[in-house]
C-alpha cells in the first residue's frame, strides 16, 4: 500500500513546563517531519498550554508521532484534526509600500478582507489580517505587486467544531 503526504493539523494540550516544546519538536525532527507552523500559548489554566502544530507527511509516521506525543509525561491530550471539522484562524501583520499612487488600493484591499491598518508612516502602511490561511494567502497575493516590505504570520490556531471541548 502506497503512503501519501497529507497536511496534518495537530493540537496538543501539555503541562506548561520547561523543556516541553523541545521534547515535542524533537519527536518531529527525529522522524524527519518538518513543522510548517507551531503556535503555543497558555489556556485558561496557566499551568496548561495548547500547541497547534501543522505538518505534512506520511500517515503511518504521523500515527507513530501521535502515539509518542501521548507517551510524553507532560502531554495531557493530542488531537489530529486532519479528518475532523474545525475552525482555523491565523493572523498576519503585513507592511506595504504606500505611495500616492498605491494608498487607495492598499486601503481597498484591507477593507475587502476586513483587515485593520495598525500603523501608518509617510512611506508604508502596516495592516493586520485575521482569517483562514487561504484568506491570508489571498491578501498576500494581492499586495505583492504593490510592494510588501515585511510580513509576519502567527501560523494557524484551531478549535474543534461543536460541543466537544478540552476544558483547557
Amino acid at each position: 500500500m502506497a503512503s501519501h503526504e497529507a497536511k496534518h493539523t495537530i493540537s496538543v494540550l501539555v503541562e506548561n513546563e520547561f523543556g516541553v516544546l523541545t521534547r515535542v519538536a524533537g519527536l518531529f525532527s527525529g522522524r524527519g517531519f518538518n513543522i510548517e507552523s507551531l503556535s503555543v500559548a497558555p489556556t485558561l489554566d496557566d499551568s496548561i498550554s495548547r500547541m497547534t502544530i501543522v505538518t505534512s507527511g506520511d500517515e503511518r509516521i504521523l500515527e507513530q508521532i501521535t502515539k509518542q506525543l501521548n507517551k510524553l509525561i507532560d502531554t495531557i491530550k493530542v488531537i489530529d484534526f486532519t479528518d475532523s471539522e474545525y475552525v482555523e484562524r491565523e493572523m498576519a501583520l503585513i507592511k506595504v509600500q504606500a505611495t500616492e499612487d498605491t494608498r487607495a488600493e492598499v486601503l481597498r484591499i484591507v477593507d475587502i478582507f476586513r483587515g485593520n491598518v495598525v500603523d501608518v508612516t509617510a512611506r508604508s502602511y502596516t495592516m493586520e489580517i485575521t482569517g483562514a490561511p487561504s484568506k491570508i494567502k489571498a491578501v498576500i497575493d494581492l499586495l505583492k505587486p504593490i510592494g510588501i516590505q515585511e510580513i509576519v504570520r502567527s501560523g494557524p490556531v484551531v478549535l474543534g467544531r461543536g460541543a466537544k471541548g478540552w476544558n483547557g
